[in-house]
């Protein structure tokens, strides 16, 4: 089953992201991009790829063992942006701000207590984001540049991260479907 390891937006911030997304759509008509379904938006730690089943319980252990010691998350929705850059971008992400320093150091956590377990380590150092939509082709893309250069220091709402959640992606024709497998709360 494919995996990872998550933050996931306060209820409210998602429905401000769920706004700024509808935004960017009306304003990009034509851009050919796959948008996430904001009930699925999530700030991702740690991609996990096949995790046999018989994993689980270890993985989780491992989860467990490196978050509950983690205090809370201060964290921010702010300004959008694309990867690799906003003029011609392959995905279109929100920005996160606040306790930025303790997100990464949460994320470098979270990744070498799985790193033991046989998930590879990242070769490219942590940037907490949001993915808002993937880019299919070219067409649109300046309306698109134009629409997320509005918004790049735009404010989307601050909420606490109290948890992580260790989810089971199901990958559909329609998009992904995020299944909870854990949830692991901070000390607090």
């Amino acid at each position: 089953m494919r995996c990872f390891v998550a933050i996931d937006l306060a209820p409210e911030v998602r429905a401000v992201v769920a706004a700024a997304q509808a935004g960017l759509r009306a304003a990009a008509p034509r851009a050919a991009v796959r948008w996430v379904d904001p009930a699925g938006m999530h700030l991702t730690l740690k991609f996990l790829g096949e995790v046999p089943e018989e994993r689980l319980p270890a993985l989780q252990g491992a989860l467990t063992e490196a978050v509950t010691r983690r205090p809370a998350l201060a964290l921010a929705a702010r300004g959008l942006g694309g990867f690799p850059n906003a003029r011609r971008p392959r995905v279109v992400w929100m920005g996160i701000a606040g306790d930025g320093e303790a997100l990464g150091r949460t994320a470098v956590v979270v990744e070498a207590a799985l790193v033991p377990l046989g998930f590879p380590a990242e070769a490219r150092p942590f940037r907490g984001h949001v993915t808002l939509a993937r880019v299919r082709s070219p067409r649109g893309l300046a309306q698109l540049g134009d629409a997320i250069a509005a918004g790049a220091h735009a404010d989307f709402g601050a909420w606490t991260a109290q948890e992580v959640v260790l989810y089971r992606s199901h990958l559909k024709p329609s998009g992904a479907v995020y299944e909870p497998l854990a949830r692991l709360p901070f000390a607090g």
